[in-house]
């Protein structure tokens, strides 16, 4: 593993081949290039729209799954941040009884709900956590292809550090996303369900009571369930959101839209969580990193966002049943 490194490198000058094999099974290259990151058509926080330059690098052909993190556990005793105690100075004003270890679960509603409520659709389980998705008496048994799940932030940069690999940045995330296609709105193309087939994991019907399941999915789905993008890539769209390691801000900066010289070079987001805290959340100093590629539970009434170009927030300390993750590995250059 001398040959690999964790740091982005140069500008790529030109589309770049695969240096040599991949470092671990299941991952495929992703060329450098110069691509347009980011969406001026959609919500606030993905534009501006704007050029960057990203360096090649492998990822995982899958998001990790249940099983590949039982493997991690089994060999390092690993304990998520989901099952350890809850120090109460870190979330003033909480309700008591809620300070003890679980996780965010879904729950469908049983009609139409005001949708600026989460907490209509969204609860806090006791004994949730990767292994219990549901909560007490679940298991992942039976889902051993399914994505993990209920992992903070420090939980897959732990695997990631395990397994020798890195987490990705916003950049190299999207330009993996994209499939080697550019400024479209899908991993695919443009078009959601070309020739009437779902092509991702994603809800069907009126969000957050009405799941038509018509892509054959209610809740995750096994990994490698949808055709591939075009770098061999599966899942980049729904199912779950995917950690990434950037620091997140309410917009992009602003990128140059023409001159080459002045294209940011494997941009990374904001160095420090300074702004990455909840405005809204003051008394809660918890920093959030980018999610990216959406889940299960998008749907065009409310989460349009199983898209290269959605971004989301989400505090480091906690996961739900709708995030997961996949790793990338940055070779070095002689």
């Amino acid at each position: 593993m001398s040959q690999l490194a964790h740091e982005p490198r140069a500008s790529p000058t030109e589309e770049e081949s695969a240096p040599g094999e991949a470092p671990f099974a299941d991952m495929v290259w992703i060329p450098g290039r110069t691509f347009w990151m980011g969406s001026d058509q959609h919500y606030p926080e993905e534009a501006p729209a704007h050029r960057v330059t990203t360096s090649g690098f492998w990822m995982d052909r899958f998001t990790v799954t249940n099983a590949d993190f039982a493997r991690f556990v089994e060999a390092t005793g690993y304990v998520t941040v989901a099952e350890r105690p809850l120090n109460p100075a870190d979330y003033p004003g909480a309700v008591a009884e809620l300070l003890v270890p679980g996780s965010l679960v879904f729950r469908k509603t049983s009609g139409r709900v005001d949708l600026r409520d989460l907490s209509r659709w969204w609860a806090y389980v006791p004994g949730a956590s990767w292994k219990q998705p549901e909560g007490q008496g679940s298991s992942v048994s039976t889902r051993a292809r399914h994505p993990v799940v209920h992992v903070a932030y420090e939980d897959v940069a732990a695997y990631a550090q395990w397994a020798g690999k890195v987490l990705p940045t916003e950049a190299e995330w999207e330009l993996a996303a994209r499939g080697g296609l550019d400024r479209q709105e899908f991993c695919w193309g443009n078009e959601f369900t070309p020739g009437g087939h779902h092509l991702a994991n994603t809800w069907q019907g009126e969000f957050p009571w009405q799941n038509l399941a018509q892509d054959g999915h209610e809740g995750t789905c096994p990994v490698g369930s949808f055709p591939s993008n075009g770098h061999g890539l599966h899942e980049m769209a729904g199912n779950v959101w995917e950690w990434t390691s950037d620091w997140y801000r309410a917009r992009h900066a602003e990128g140059h839209r023409g001159k080459a010289c002045c294209i940011p070079v494997n941009p990374r987001g904001p160095s420090t969580p300074d702004d990455s805290f909840d405005a809204h959340l003051p008394a809660v100093r918890i920093p959030r990193r980018v999610l990216k590629g959406g889940s299960f539970l998008c749907a065009p009434n409310y989460c349009r966002r199983y898209r290269p170009a959605a971004r989301s927030p989400q505090p480091v300390d906690s996961g739900a049943s709708h995030i997961g993750f996949r790793c990338i590995v940055r070779p070095t250059r002689a």
